[in-house]
């Protein structure tokens, strides 16, 4: 039996904050899920699963106005999934016996690295770096929240200018606290070794290359990309690190078709 289960949909960059975290510590993972498209079609529940339209007309009753992401949408989500995720978001993580419910990508990556912690020390080495983790954890949040609303913006006719700008803004101010750490003696965010502060940011950036296949609609707008040719040179250290993190063993298997996809959609 998996020690953690991870509901969501599919693919999701943010969930392979999980992913790598379990690769790197020995920690036995289960995901479901499918594209965001056909999750309207799953029971949202701990033995989540994709169900037949008479299995659907059952749970009519449970069906739930869908948010962020699948607005305009019906969800099925059972009286246990919302007791064990009381905002009904995915990513929804899950103690092996469906009891303990785990929510926010961060939060799920910090439980991988707590049942892992016996192998690979990726939460620090004490309460000192684990606490400046933490601080890197935080400062990621903002990126990420302005970075969601951006991103999915793009899949309406009304893109709102201000989305564009805030986006901006929140990347400069990330990618500069990352370029300042890492400093030239130091390979990592924090410590000696690789942690959950460098897991995050590789999987927030590879989230944010989607930008890239939306170049067109962007300059339409007469906007620029926020991840131009330009972010390389501007932030070099930050941009390095990602690089060379994108390779490695435990990364590879996610990030890389990931990104080489989004090569092909943006050509």
């Amino acid at each position: 039996m998996a020690e953690l289960r991870i509901f969501s949909y599919l693919p999701n960059p943010r969930i392979w904050k999980a992913t790598i975290a379990a690769r790197l510590c020995g920690v036995d993972l289960e995901v479901r899920g499918a594209k965001p498209s056909e999750l309207p079609d799953w029971l949202w529940d701990f033995d989540a699963k994709p169900l037949a339209a008479e299995e659907k007309a059952a749970y009519a009753s449970t069906a739930r106005a869908g948010r962020v992401g699948f607005k305009g949408g019906k969800l099925i989500k059972t009286d246990g999934f919302l007791l064990a995720h009381p905002f009904g978001t995915v990513p929804a993580a899950f103690s092996p016996d469906g009891a303990t419910g785990i929510f926010e990508s961060n939060s799920i990556m910090r439980a991988v690295a707590r049942l892992g912690a016996d192998r690979v020390q990726l939460y620090g080495r004490d309460r000192y770096e684990a606490s400046r983790i933490d601080s890197f954890l935080d400062a990621s949040l903002v990126f990420a929240r302005d970075a969601q609303l951006y991103l999915l913006a793009f899949r309406g006719d009304d893109f709102a200018i201000d989305l564009h700008t805030r986006a901006a803004e929140a990347f400069a101010i990330y990618l500069s606290g990352i370029e300042q750490a890492l400093h030239p003696d130091r390979r990592y965010l924090v410590g000696e070794a690789l942690s959950l502060a460098d897991i995050c940011f590789v999987a927030e950036l590879c989230l944010f290359s989607n930008e890239r296949t939306r170049r067109a609609s962007l300059l339409k707008r007469g906007l620029s990309p926020i991840l131009a040719d330009g972010w390389r040179d501007t932030y070099p250290r930050a941009s390095a690190h990602w690089a060379r993190l994108c390779e490695h063993p435990a990364f590879a298997p996610d990030v890389c078709p990931y990104l080489q996809k989004l090569d092909a959609l943006a050509a």
